[in-house]
């Protein structure tokens, strides 16, 4: 089962380390990870994506809510969640249908080069997965996800 905790923590040294260490340590795994300061706060937000059965996501948020630099987890109510997505395509494809698969997933060029096209999406994680399977038929040479960032309502 997969699950997105959104996690406050004081903006200090070693706090990322910490968290890190406590899915290492324990065997857990951390499918994506994001960090960013929350304005004007001495605060930042963690987006962590994990997945497990029941037991091991209580067992997780358990062990969170006792590290110290954590003020808050947020692991329930609904979410804005949202994943961004480069690809890069050779210029010698034929794009047709591209145009129209981009505004599909909130898509756009993002760059372009004399060999490349770079194409960004944002937006649901399953979303993100269903415009990689239809990216395919373009013969992409790179591919790179940022990990979804969340946002409790």
């Amino acid at each position: 089962m997969r699950r997105v905790l959104s996690v406050i923590v004081l903006n200090e040294d070693g706090v990322l380390s910490r968290i890190s260490g406590l899915f290492a340590g324990r065997g857990y795994n951390i499918d994506s990870l994001t960090v960013a300061p929350i304005p004007k706060t001495n605060l930042s937000r963690l987006t962590i994506v994990t997945s497990g059965n029941a037991p091991v996501l209580e067992q997780i948020v358990k062990q969170l809510h006792k590290l110290i630099p954590i003020y808050k987890v947020i692991e329930s109510g609904q979410f804005v969640e949202k994943e961004l997505a480069l690809v890069k395509i050779p210029l010698n494809e034929d794009f047709n249908g591209l145009d129209a698969m981009l505004k599909a997933y909130n898509g756009t060029i993002a760059s372009s080069g004399e060999e490349f096209i770079v194409v960004m999406v944002a937006d649901d994680y399953d979303r993100i997965d269903n415009f990689l399977k239809a990216v395919k038929k373009y013969n992409p040479t790179d591919i790179v996800r940022s990990g979804s960032v969340a946002l409790d309502m």
